[in-house]
């Protein structure tokens, strides 16, 4: 018990083992501020929203939803995002980039698409791979500006269920004997020389005379290609099937003949033009 003459608290008297509990109670205000507690407990759960139910929580005195605050934030979201839609199909679709705003909301949701319809060919950081155009440089077949990149995607590459299709076609030289070998060697040492590469000057010369009678009406009197057949610039480093002395040989000698889905039959215009405006902004847009 407690010694009225001690200036300690004292103990309860129970003592266990020879250990004694002091006797210290909870300070007042720690009481008041736990009975405050739940007082404000009991008013909150009048207000609010608060005791489960069978068909649903107490709806409180207030009314208040978080779920019907959500859904007004959505349905604000949607209607902007409505909104914005709305104008850009509404504009021409070169006219796009002249819309800061409309652009960016174009691009945001290209880049979603671009994730799931093309990155299996053109890569996640649309760099492509041999056979596969890299959409990040400025070495377009077609054209990179936004109506071409828009037909592109709407009509892909050499469909025959699409009347407006891209459709190229080179000539397999050396498979089907238009050329000889010889010939052929000729050929890709000229290319291999306008391209920047060390090559035997005498070969190209001889292979200038032949380029100059069967690939200027495609690739150009210059080689720098002509986008209206899909022929690409042979004067660059970029290439889409390898640019080696001996994959320029089997370009020549073989041809290529890639092909690209017509997304118009699986997309809606609006996710073709939002993949356009991404591909465009990609830094190859023209």
């Amino acid at each position: 018990m407690s010694d009225p003459s001690s200036t300690e608290p004292g103990t309860t008297g129970h003592e266990w083992d020879g250990i004694q509990e002091w006797n210290k109670p909870i300070p007042r205000w720690w009481l008041w501020i736990f009975y405050a507690t739940i007082v404000f407990a009991g008013v909150w759960v009048l207000l609010y929203p608060a005791i489960p139910g069978i068909r649903g929580a107490t709806p409180g005195l207030l009314g208040y939803s978080s779920r019907a605050n959500v859904r007004a934030e959505i349905a604000a979201v949607e209607a902007g995002r409505e909104q914005a839609v709305k104008g850009m199909m509404d504009i021409p679709i070169n006219d796009l980039p002249n819309h800061p705003q409309l652009m960016q909301a174009a691009v945001a949701g290209g880049q979603s698409a671009f994730k799931i319809y093309c990155v299996q060919c053109h890569g996640t950081g649309a760099a492509g791979s041999k056979g596969y155009p890299n959409l990040n440089d400025d070495d377009w077949l077609w054209g990179g500006d936004m109506e071409s990149i828009h037909t592109t995607i709407q009509h892909g590459i050499r469909q025959p269920d699409d009347d407006d299709t891209r459709i190229s076609a080179m000539p397999a030289f050396g498979r089907d004997g238009i050329l000889k070998p010889a010939e052929v060697d000729a050929v890709v040492e000229y290319v291999v020389q306008i391209s920047g590469q060390k090559a035997n000057p005498a070969l190209a010369a001889k292979g200038g005379v032949i380029f100059q009678q069967q690939c200027v009406a495609c690739h150009g009197i210059d080689g720098k290609g002509l986008r209206e057949f899909g022929a690409p610039n042979l004067t660059d480093g970029i290439w889409l099937y390898g640019g080696s002395r001996a994959d320029i040989r089997h370009t020549v000698w073989n041809a290529h003949a890639g092909v690209m889905p017509a997304w118009k039959t699986h997309l809606s215009e609006e996710t073709i033009r939002k993949l356009t405006a991404y591909v465009h902004s990609l830094g190859g847009g023209e």
